[in-house]
């Protein structure tokens, strides 16, 4: 049961960066500038992505 969980939390923090990233690099293709909504919300969502894969692996240690 604790593999199946790790395995989802690693998935779904992957799927959360693939997003943000997706957000990050459509905002800047339609002209979106430095504060575009879409920049922001995507810098934050790769942000929340990596932050979950670092925490899943174990942190500092």
């Amino acid at each position: 049961m604790q593999r199946a969980y790790l395995a989802s939390t690693r998935a779904l923090s992957g799927l959360l960066v693939v997003v943000g990233v997706a957000m990050f690099v459509s905002a800047l293709a339609r002209g979106g500038g430095a504060l575009a909504v879409g920049v922001i919300l995507g810098t934050l969502f790769a942000l929340l992505g990596i932050g979950r894969l670092w925490l899943a692996r174990g942190g500092r240690r």
